[in-house]
């Protein structure tokens, strides 16, 4: 019977990592749990205090914040009770956390580090969180290199590699994956070379010019790339067709969320592909965003940001918990958009429109002669 995360830790959590090495599914379980809001519990990376147990967690006196993150509250609690009630993750040490959102740098970066029973240490990027600007960092990627994220993965990597002489695992999911892999192709050589694997779970790819000025080719024999059967974040940007594809409990873009991901024993459900409907809409959607130069794509970005900003919401839950507000507001801010900037975005989806007919014209086609043929 397939699973989640959760139910994969309590079933498998008899197993030190000693006995069962680390996979796929513990490098999604530490890329989820790296979302948990750890300020004040787990010491800063420039602090250079000792680790500090998930026991050591549990009793903090801010405990509670931990969960302060609504959307996947209900869930995170579980996978924190499912680990510290396993052997495999109870002795699991944190240190080297790091949170930072600078909404006037448009930055949104947050890491920790994980130092595992056998000797390996998890270095994990936490993905795009409920803040508003950091969904604008995500979308800078399209025409912006490196973002400030970005920047400081590179830097948080050397860091801890500098303190911890582990062989290592980096990873992340959704923006965290990017992240991951982006730090990997630039950090130093002899780093390189400690790295176990890299995982982008369901993380954004690179344009092409990105992946030509950093070192991927030293790097891209340890990416593991995994995706969720109707995957869009993971496919943005994404130039290299190396990557496996699960299958997941829930449909669209509920996908992203790795509690919905199904495991079957201690590897994850696979499946061929990605849906044939989702995949060509990718495909349009890089190309499209390929079609438009920089300037293009600042400008849709910004006034995209500019419309949402409008709402006074500073995240995706107060934007959507009083949602009549924040329509009210966005609709004010795109009257206030000049004329000149409308047309121009009007083209740019319309653009988008005719670039995603064209994709969808052999898969119509092939449904077309299928209903003669019957």
């Amino acid at each position: 019977m397939a699973d989640t995360i959760i139910g994969y830790v309590k079933r498998y959590g008899d197993y030190t990592f000693m006995e069962k090495p680390m996979n796929d599914v513990d490098s999604l379980a530490l890329c989820q749990f790296c979302y948990l809001k750890f300020d004040g519990m787990v010491p800063f990376v420039t602090e250079n205090r000792k680790s500090v147990s998930l026991q050591e967690i549990a009793s903090h006196k801010d405990f509670e914040n931990l969960f302060s993150d609504e959307r996947y509250e209900k869930d995170n609690r579980a996978l924190f009770e499912a680990m510290i009630n396993s052997r495999r993750y109870r002795r699991m040490k944190l240190n080297c956390y790091i949170n930072i959102v600078e909404t006037e740098w448009e930055t949104q970066f947050s890491a920790v580090t994980f130092l595992l029973e056998d000797g390996s240490i998890y270095i994990a990027y936490r993905g795009t969180d409920e803040t508003i600007v950091g969904w604008k960092e995500d979308f800078n990627m399209a025409f912006e290199s490196p973002v400030p994220g970005q920047a400081y993965a590179v830097k948080y990597l050397n860091m801890v590699t500098g303190r911890l002489n582990n062989r290592f695992y980096v990873g992340g999911h959704s923006k965290g994956g990017n992240l991951a892999v982006y730090a990997a192709m630039n950090c130093p050589s002899q780093v390189q070379e400690r790295i176990l694997k890299i995982y982008s779970m369901d993380g954004p790819g690179f344009r092409r010019e990105v992946l030509e000025k950093c070192r991927y080719e030293a790097v891209e024999d340890k990416i593991v790339k995994i995706l969720p059967h109707s995957s869009m974040v993971g496919m943005l940007f994404e130039t290299t067709p190396v990557y496996k594809v699960v299958e997941s409990k829930t449909f669209g873009l509920l996908q992203h969320n790795p509690y919905t991901w199904l495991i079957e024993g201690d590897d994850f459900l696979y499946v061929k592909g990605l849906y044939e409907s989702r995949r060509l809409f990718d495909e349009a959607m890089n190309e499209w965003v390929m079609s438009l130069n920089d300037t293009q794509r600042k400008m849709f970005v910004d006034t995209l940001y500019q419309v949402v900003s409008a709402s006074k919401a500073e995240n995706l839950i107060d934007l959507t918990a009083d949602w009549k507000k924040s329509m009210n507001g966005m609709v004010s801010a795109l009257k206030e958009v000049d004329d000149e900037t409308k047309r121009a975005v009007k083209q740019i989806i319309r653009t988008l429109f005719e670039i995603s007919l064209e994709h969808m014209k052999p898969s119509l086609l092939k449904q077309k002669r299928e209903k003669k043929g019957k």
